[in-house]
């Protein structure tokens, strides 16, 4: 299955959350791949804490694969074996394959879409998908070439399944920025119509993420004052109905993360050990990104929103 990670809006913690779900997914026995379609920002490898990828490949990287230039096969890097990171660099028993392909570093958001790219983006989802239980593709934020090359793609790939899930931060200006990119002009609905897809049918394959929840009645907030947990209460409840409104609300959300101390000061993927170890993590965050790696391929935790 093909699963796109898109945000409309930087900063909504697309890319972390979208990481930690494959790694968990990885946990859970099945063999995952990560494709850092974040043209201007490939920085996918530093969240796996593969240095020699932090910033995107100087190798052939996603860039010179789908541009034509010289590379049959784009740059894989195995994070078991890869990473820098202690905790991550022997494959837990039990664990599937965990495969990272970065983007050029450099390389830059893509120009538009010519048919050759196109014609090697489809080749390389339909091989990706016959190899890997799980291929998570992390799209850049916003309306883009790559956002439309990968709708024009799944067009082509009729047999494939895939989903999309779109990423907002629980603020009044995300939650009206994520409905616009479905929803909007010239959004997801409007772009994948144009290219040939069934608009319901599409609009079924998606499901947003909140990411870094607050929730009012969090231990974290034990400390506040009556006046301020009041005003927290009130701006949820209003947020809320906001998302109500606007179709981002509960009946369209496939999950939430809460918001953890470790994801905002430095991005990485959150392990067993930071939560039960080190106790950097809380242990909330680690089962909610657990939810969300079985939920995107359960069909009755789709059809059931």
């Amino acid at each position: 299955m093909l699963i796109f990670a898109i945000s409309d809006k930087g900063g909504t913690g697309r890319s972390v959350t979208s990481t930690n779900i494959v790694y968990r997914h990885a946990l859970q026995g099945n063999d995952v791949c990560y494709l850092d379609f974040d043209f201007g920002s490939p920085t996918a490898g530093a969240i796996f804490s593969v240095g020699s990828v932090a910033r995107g490949t100087t190798r052939k990287g996603l860039h010179d694969y789908l541009l034509g230039e010289g590379a049959p096969e784009p740059h894989r890097v195995d994070v078991w074996t890869e990473s820098d990171r202690e905790g991550l660099r022997t494959k837990p028993p039990g664990a599937g394959r965990l495969v990272l392909l970065p983007g050029n570093e450099g390389g830059g958001e893509l120009p538009a879409v010519e048919e050759e790219t196109l014609r090697r983006c489809v080749q390389l989802f339909s091989r990706l998908d016959e190899e890997f239980d799980l291929v998570m593709v992390d799209v850049s934020a916003g309306r883009s070439f790559t956002a439309e090359m990968v709708l024009q793609a799944t067009v082509r790939l009729p047999s494939v399944p895939f989903r999309w899930l779109v990423f907002h931060r629980w603020t009044r200006q995300h939650i009206i920025a994520a409905d616009g990119l479905v929803t909007g002009a010239d959004g997801l609905l409007d772009a994948g119509t144009r290219f040939g897809h069934d608009r319901n049918a599409l609009r079924d394959r998606i499901r947003f993420v909140r990411t870094a929840v607050l929730e009012p009645d969090a231990a974290e907030l034990v400390g506040l004052r009556d006046e301020q947990r009041a005003w927290l209460f009130a701006c949820d409840t209003e947020l809320r109905e906001l998302a109500s409104r606007h179709k981002v609300g509960r009946t369209s959300m496939l999950g939430k993360i809460p918001l953890d101390p470790i994801l905002q000061w430095r991005e990485q993927l959150i392990s067993d050990e930071d939560v039960l170890a080190s106790k950097i993590a809380n242990a909330e965050t680690a089962a909610a990104f657990d939810d969300l790696a079985k939920k995107i391929v359960d069909d009755a935790a789709w059809e059931g929103l």
